[in-house]
């Protein structure tokens, strides 16, 4: 799926906030000061910010940069920052959780709860089951490449507007044929939620995750929010022809919705994720549920290091090591979050939007080097 790069081995700057450090930590290099280290200097992030946890309520938070590039402002620790298509994690949650009470079937077509919504060139929600959309094998054409320009302007765009301009591209291939990343099938999915609960989807994710888990500083913003509401770092968009990148910090993410709008911080992030991995006494889904968001799809023909669940990817690391999570890009911000079957989790932030393979790679290097390192 991505080119795995070297991390390259850079002045440990970073800082460094609560734990203490352990024997061995202290003879090695931690890779989580490295990793931010190589976004800030090597992709070129204003700044950088990380996250781990041990599985047992420990959490260690990182920085590198600086959180304004303009007046040099000291990078926040644990700062919020918008967390993209980690957003979609949480919308697969909600539907498995109506899928678990019953309100939801994952093999019914989309028709049975938008009937006659979903319809376009090659598209028909009459064919396009739940459990595809929520695994990108609809087949539904990606609509952000459309709507990059209202999000930078601070339009608002409601799901029906953004669902609208999506129907308008030609289905990319038949239901179930293949696999294809696609904003639009969270989209659709919130859309469900909010037919068959009867609320809004901001309010069923709060309800239904947020709350469960305790999260303090995750949200989904509200119509028109735009800017983040608690104390964070300036997030930044490469410009083309080597310009001074733009700060994007203040944006409207409603065309993103349920796909990617989403307002978080890396340690929230890491405790939403060892929840969910958990077995029992997990607090967000059921036994029958969380093995259906495990059971996973091949994303790349040939490559079986990346599949793909219900809203969560797996990364099969080595023969010994494997973890769970989600990556996301927005303007302003790029992250990866994740977790491993024991409770152990990781997210790293990038305050500048990642738009090249390479930085997303190091994004996830960040992650898989202290979820992986033993």
């Amino acid at each position: 799926m991505r080119k795995r790069l070297t991390l390259t081995a850079l002045a440990l700057a970073t800082a460094v906030a609560t734990g203490a450090a352990t024997p061995a930590s202290a003879a090695r290099p931690d890779p989580v000061r490295q990793g931010l280290e190589t976004l800030v200097h090597l992709d070129r992030a204003p700044g950088a910010l990380a996250s781990v946890s041990d599985g047992k309520g420990n959490f260690r938070t990182y920085t590198a940069g600086v959180g304004d590039r303009d007046t040099h402002a000291k990078m926040p620790r644990d700062g919020q920052v918008r967390i993209g298509s980690v957003t979609k994690t949480f919308t697969a949650v909600v539907v498995l959780q109506l899928v678990g009470e019953g309100k939801i079937s994952l093999d019914e077509p989309v028709d049975e709860y938008l009937p006659g919504l979903v319809r376009g060139k090659g598209i028909d929600g009459g064919r396009i089951t739940v459990r595809q959309l929520l695994q990108h094998t609809s087949g539904l054409p990606d609509f952000e490449d459309d709507v990059t320009g209202d999000i930078l302007e601070g339009r608002y765009l409601s799901p029906r507007d953004a669902l609208d301009i999506a129907l308008k591209h030609e289905a990319v291939f038949k239901p179930g044929e293949k696999w294809s990343y696609s904003n639009t099938n969270y989209l659709v999915a919130g859309l469900i939620v909010e037919r068959v609960t009867g609320r809004p989807l901001a309010q069923q994710i709060d309800k239904r995750v947020i709350q469960k888990t305790g999260l303090r500083h995750t949200y989904f913003p509200a119509p028109g929010e735009t800017a983040i509401r608690e104390r964070h770092p300036q997030g930044y968009r490469p410009e083309p022809m080597g310009a001074p990148s733009r700060n994007v910090t203040e944006i409207d993410p409603s065309a993103a919705w349920a796909a990617g709008a989403m307002v978080s911080t890396n340690s929230d992030l890491n405790r939403f994720f060892s929840a969910l991995l958990k077995g029992d006494g997990n607090p967000l889904l059921k036994k029958a549920q969380r093995k259906q968001m495990r059971t996973t799809v091949p994303m790349k023909k040939g490559n079986s290091r990346y599949t793909m669940g219900l809203g969560i990817m797996r990364v099969q690391q080595s023969d010994k090591c494997a973890f769970w999570g989600h990556s996301g890009g927005i303007p302003g911000y790029g992250t990866w979050a994740a977790a491993t079957d024991d409770g152990r989790a990781a997210s790293a932030t990038m305050t500048l939007e990642p738009k090249t393979g390479e930085a997303v790679g190091h994004l996830e290097e960040t992650v898989t080097a202290t979820l992986c390192r033993r």
